[in-house]
């Protein structure tokens, strides 16, 4: 009776939650979908996601790969993913890796999944020789912070332009047939 008594006092320890960061595959394709999806709607922007899982599956993993990605597993769910591409710096003589995306689910934020994941592209980007890591933040953004912490600086001085739609058009038609 005393052991039984005894028995029912231990209380079992929690399981230990396994995290892992790999490769994305074309099976993570639906996962990365949603969590561009959820990152969008953290951003307030659901409605200009345009991007379907052929996209990602021709851009990331088709014949003339456009992006590399990588996603962060908690327990055997994916939770998180960084989606990235070279870059080339004509100073520096070397490419560089520029991170388009990193987002980890809201539910495992502070787990670390974020920084394992920026920590897994910069050692890729060392290992294949880049000089820089870069990536852009919305000034609204609470995660400031966190680039702040690993590192990141904030470049006051460069301003971020982007052309698309119809003045994309307008200057492409006025490129159209000059390039010999």
């Amino acid at each position: 009776m005393l052991a039984l008594a005894a028995c029912r006092s231990v209380t079992m320890p929690e399981p230990m939650t396994r995290t892992a960061i790999r490769t994305a595959t074309p099976d993570d394709v639906p996962a990365i979908l949603g969590l561009i999806r959820e990152l969008a709607r953290f951003e307030e922007a659901e409605d200009q996601v345009k991007a379907t899982e052929d996209d990602l599956l021709r851009d990331g993993w088709g014949v003339s790969p456009k992006f590399e990605a990588m996603v962060a597993e908690m327990d055997g769910a994916v939770e998180g993913f960084t989606l990235f591409f070279h870059n080339y710096s004509t100073w520096e003589g070397r490419a560089g890796i520029h991170i388009e995306d990193l987002y980890v689910s809201e539910k495992t934020r502070g787990t670390g999944l974020g920084r394992k994941l920026v920590s897994a592209v910069a050692a890729l980007a060392v290992e294949r020789g880049c000089r820089r890591l870069d990536l852009s933040v919305l000034d609204w953004n609470p995660a400031r912070g966190f680039y702040d912490a690993l590192g990141f600086a904030h470049m006051d001085e460069w301003l971020h332009y982007r052309a698309t739609g119809d003045d994309l058009n307008r200057l492409a038609a006025e490129g159209k047939g000059s390039v010999t």
